[in-house]
């Protein structure tokens, strides 16, 4: 609450939050809505927030407030009415599960909460309903971080049922923080995808001035509505500005930025396409065609895979924790072309006695590289053979998260035989043939 002289004079005015105010204030004057005082805020300051999005405040003392026309509108607050939808449009599918894209600001603790349901994206961006006729789903909203590889089997049914059921496209609005975790799992769980599958979200919750939800997720609409792509893949701002958004394939791209706009970039492989939000699509690499025929799921998942990077002064000993624990498979993020400590000073640091092991054990062990660009390659130094030859798998320039999900999918639906020949198979785009190594550096 503000303090008792503003909460006193905003009662006698008649004035609530979330009313639209009009401050004169030092010969200037601002319009915008009351907000509720956060818990940082100064006591003596009222809190605005103006057209743009963005929130002043002003100090309350020698302010001319007046209350304008309107009714208050309580921040949070849930659409009462439903979006107009236009049957003509083409019919996509919006399955919202969580993720900032779908939070708005408390403004009483500057922390961010959920929408309270999935149809008001549609009201917060009344574009997409000239775009496409839209049908919302919502099997749940969690935060990305919390997701599994459960909620990824629920995502691919989900998005399976909708393709079937005459969905032209799909459109996932999820979390950003494992978002290519889980566009690698759909791409692996989707089989004969005849239909674009688009993954989007925000770095910026939707009701701040510089959001980038607004346009990640009209792009994404665009996308399901228009291309001719059938496969799964990020549709995200290209760079900070608002120019466009790029389309990158599900395995090939990772999220290199902790909170810039433009965080999601394609690795060792090009956009698949660019597009606009007056719907603007520049194809810019190859992609698999939409066809005929029904998309079925495979989504079958070994939980028990691990993700191990190699780094100075690391012990073998956690291989022998994984095997231990019952692991069926690890992704080693080796450094280089794939190295991991085969000759340290110290003989107890080499990785090789513990690799072996567990192999012999029945243990599908995978090489990545941490360097994320490039691929890696067992035939270039003595070290990186003498791993090779004990039966790790070198997995091309397939990125350290897809080679991970892609061992825990391939052990989930296949013996561990067939898991460990597939693994540094292509199946779907998620390994390149021999590319130069700068080719994709940007």
């Amino acid at each position: 609450m503000y303090s008792d002289e503003i909460e006193t004079f905003l009662k006698s005015k008649g004035i609530k939050t979330g009313d639209r105010i009009r401050v004169e204030y030092s010969g200037v004057t601002i319009e915008g809505d009351l907000m509720p005082k956060t818990e940082a805020g100064r006591h003596d300051t009222i809190i605005v927030k103006l057209k743009s999005g963005y929130n002043v405040g002003i100090a309350f003392g020698n302010a001319r407030i007046t209350k304008m026309n309107g009714q208050a509108v309580e921040p949070g607050s849930s659409p009462k009415s439903k979006v107009k939808q236009d049957a003509k449009l083409p019919k996509i599918s919006l399955i919202y599960t969580g993720g900032t894209i779908g939070n708005k600001i408390d403004y009483r603790t500057g922390g961010v909460y959920p929408l309270l349901k999935p149809e008001e994206l549609l009201h917060e961006i009344p574009e997409l309903s000239k775009i496409a006729n839209i049908t919302v789903k919502s099997p749940f909203s969690m935060a990305s971080e919390d997701l599994s590889y459960a909620e990824w089997q629920k995502i691919a049914h989900e998005v399976a049922s909708e393709i079937n059921s005459g969905a032209r496209g799909v459109v996932v609005t999820i979390g950003t923080d494992t978002m290519h975790y889980v566009s690698a799992a759909l791409s692996f769980m989707l089989q004969d995808l005849n239909a674009p599958v688009v993954l989007t979200g925000a770095q910026r919750s939707s009701d701040r001035g510089s959001s980038d939800a607004f346009m990640n997720l009209i792009c994404a609409a665009q996308l399901a509505a228009k291309s001719d792509i059938a496969e799964v893949g990020i549709c995200m701002h290209r760079s900070s500005s608002d120019k466009e958004c790029q389309f990158m394939r599900g395995t090939k791209v990772r999220k290199m930025h902790s909170s810039r706009r433009d965080a999601f970039r394609p690795i060792n492989d090009s956009a698949i396409a660019f597009v606009t939000s007056d719907g603007k699509i520049d194809y810019n690499g190859h992609y698999k065609k939409i066809g005929k025929g029904k998309t079925t799921v495979k989504a079958g998942f070994e939980n028990n895979v691990a993700l191990i990077k190699v780094h100075p002064n690391s012990t073998p000993g956690i291989i022998d924790f994984y095997v231990d624990m019952g692991y069926k498979g690890i992704i080693l993020e080796g450094t280089g072309l794939g190295h991991t400590p085969v000759g340290p000073s110290n003989k107890k640091g080499s990785w090789i006695p513990q690799i072996g092991g567990a192999i012999k054990k029945g243990v599908v062990i995978g090489m990545t590289t941490q360097t994320l660009y490039g691929r890696v390659n067992a035939n270039v130094y003595t070290n990186l053979r003498k791993v090779s030859e004990l039966g790790v798998v070198y997995c091309e320039d397939m990125l350290p998260e897809t080679a991970y999900v892609k061992l825990g999918w391939l052990l989930g639906n296949y013996d561990a035989k067939k898991a460990k020949e597939l693994l540094n198979r292509n199946i779907v785009g998620e390994i390149n043939e021999r590319i130069g190594y700068d080719e994709f550096l940007v």
